[in-house]
C-alpha cells in the first residue's frame, strides 16, 4: 500500500494507546504493508527531529562569557543600592513599610494592564486589599495575580524553582475562574505575533512546541538552580537569562507574561534583591512597554539554535531594577526630610513631569495622610506653584514653576 506521512506541528496522532507528537518536516511517501510499522516510522522521525532541533540549555557557559562595561556598571550600581536600601530600612522601617501596599496595587494593576486586563483604579485597590469580590473575567484574573503576588511576598523562601511550583503558581493565578488549562503545560502551539493597523498579523517568534515544553521547563529550572547553588553565575545575569528562556519556551496557553513577571520578583527575592516589595517593577515595565518588547524581540532572534544575543534583554531588566532602587531612595529622602507637609508635597511634585494626581503624590509621600496631601496641593495651587485641572475623580495637577 502507498503510505503518505505528513508530520505537522502541533497535531497529535493517537493510535493503539500511543500518542505521536508531530511537527512539520515535510511529506514522505513509500510502500508499506504494515501500518504499525508506518507509525513507528513516524515516531522515529519525530525522535530524529527532536534530537536534531531541541534547544540546548547549559547555564555553565554563561560563566565564561565576557560582559560589556554597561552590564558590569549596572550590576555594581544595583549592589550598591541594595546595600543602601538595607540601611534605609533600619532607619525608617515603619514609614517605608507603607510603600509595600502601594507597590502591590501598582504591580497587580500594571502587570495585568500590559495584557489588556483592566478595571478601575478604585476596584483594583479594593481587590488587592481583598475588600471586594471579582465582578467579571478581568477582575477574576486580577484577583488571581494578587493571590500569587501575596504568596511570593510571604513565602518566597519556601518556593523552589521547579516546573511543579511554576505550574502551581499558574494554577493559583486562575483560581477565581474556570480555566481547564490552569496549571497545565500548553496543548497547542503558540506564537509571538504583532498585529498592524491594516489588519495583517506578523509572527515575530515561534516558541517551543507543546511536546518539547515540559522537558525544556525542567531543564532551565535545573540549570538555574545548579549555577546559583554552586555560585557559578552572578544572579543578576542568571535571572534575566532564565526569564528570557521562560518567555521563549512560552509554556502556557495563556498567562506567560504575567507569570514571567511574578517569577522575576520571586527570583530577585530569593537572591536578596527586595526592591520589588517597595517599588513596583511591573509598573516600571508598563511605563516602558515598547522598550520591553523591543529588548525581548531583539534577544529572541536565533534562540532556537543558541545563537541569540541576550544582552539587550539583560540590559533592559537590569535597568528596570536599578531604576526601582533609585525610586526607593527618592522615597526615603522624602520621608527622612524634617519639613512641614506642604514642603514635603512640594518636593514630591518636583519629581513629577507632566500631569499628576494626588494619588501619585501619596505614593511618593506615604507617611502623609490623604487629607494632608489635599491641603498641601491646595496651598501650592493658591501660591501659583501648581495648576489644578479637571474635576472630581478626573482632577489632576501640573507644575507651573
Amino acid at each position: 500500500m502507498l503510505v503518505f506521512v505528513c508530520i505537522i506541528q502541533g497535531i497529535y496522532l493517537n493510535y493503539k494507546y500511543h500518542t505521536y507528537e508531530q511537527i512539520f518536516i515535510g511529506i514522505y511517501c513509500y510502500y508499506d504493508y504494515d501500518f504499525d510499522y508506518s507509525l513507528n516510522f513516524v515516531y522515529n522521525l519525530r525522535e530524529m527531529v527532536v534530537l536534531k532541533g531541541m534547544r540546548d540549555f547549559n547555564y555553565s557557559k554563561i560563566r565564561d562569557q565576557k560582559w560589556d562595561s554597561d552590564i558590569l556598571a549596572y550590576i555594581a550600581a544595583i549592589y550598591k543600592e541594595m546595600g543602601k536600601q538595607e540601611q534605609y530600612l533600619k532607619q525608617r522601617s515603619a514609614e517605608l513599610e507603607k510603600l509595600v501596599e502601594i507597590a502591590k496595587i501598582q504591580s497587580t494593576e500594571a502587570s495585568n494592564a500590559i495584557e489588556g486586563i483592566v478595571t478601575t483604579s478604585t476596584r483594583i485597590k479594593q481587590l488587592v486589599e481583598e475588600k471586594t469580590t471579582p465582578r467579571n473575567r478581568d477582575e477574576q484574573e486580577i484577583a488571581g495575580y494578587r493571590d500569587v503576588l501575596n504568596i511570593i511576598h510571604d513565602s518566597f523562601d519556601t518556593i523552589s524553582v521547579t516546573r511543579n511550583y511554576i505550574l502551581q503558581l499558574h494554577k493559583i493565578m486562575y483560581n477565581h475562574m474556570n480555566n481547564p488549562m490552569a496549571g497545565k503545560i500548553k496543548n497547542v502551539q503558540n506564537y509571538i505575533s504583532v498585529k498592524y493597523l491594516d489588519g495583517h498579523t506578523e509572527t515575530l517568534f515561534t516558541p517551543l512546541a507543546p511536546f518539547e515544553t515540559a522537558e525544556a521547563l525542567d531543564k532551565i529550572c535545573e540549570e538555574y538552580n545548579r549555577v546559583i547553588g554552586n555560585f557559578e553565575v552572578e544572579p543578576l545575569i542568571a535571572i534575566p537569562i532564565f526569564i528570557h528562556d521562560f518567555l521563549c519556551i512560552h509554556p502556557f496557553n495563556d498567562g506567560n507574561g504575567r507569570i514571567s513577571r511574578l517569577l522575576t520578583t520571586l527570583l530577585l527575592y530569593k537572591n536578596g534583591f527586595y526592591v520589588g516589595k517597595y517599588i513596583s517593577l511591573e509598573a516600571k515595565i508598563a511605563q516602558n512597554k515598547d522598550l520591553y518588547y523591543d529588548a525581548l524581540n531583539r534577544s529572541q532572534n536565533g534562540w532556537h539554535d543558541g545563537s541569540e544575543d541576550i544582552i539587550p534583554f539583560i540590559k533592559y531588566l537590569l535597568g528596570i531594577i536599578l531604576s526601582a532602587y533609585k525610586d526607593f531612595e527618592d522615597r526615603f529622602f522624602i520621608i527622612e526630610t524634617k519639613l512641614p507637609a506642604v514642603e514635603i508635597v512640594k518636593k514630591a511634585t518636583q519629581n513629577k513631569l507632566g500631569k499628576f494626581t494626588k494619588q501619585d503624590i501619596w505614593e511618593l509621600c506615604p507617611s502623609l495622610s490623604i487629607s494632608s496631601i489635599e491641603g498641601s496641593l491646595r496651598k501650592l495651587v493658591e501660591s501659583g506653584e501648581l495648576e489644578r485641572k479637571g474635576s472630581g475623580k478626573a482632577t489632576y495637577y501640573v507644575r507651573l514653576k
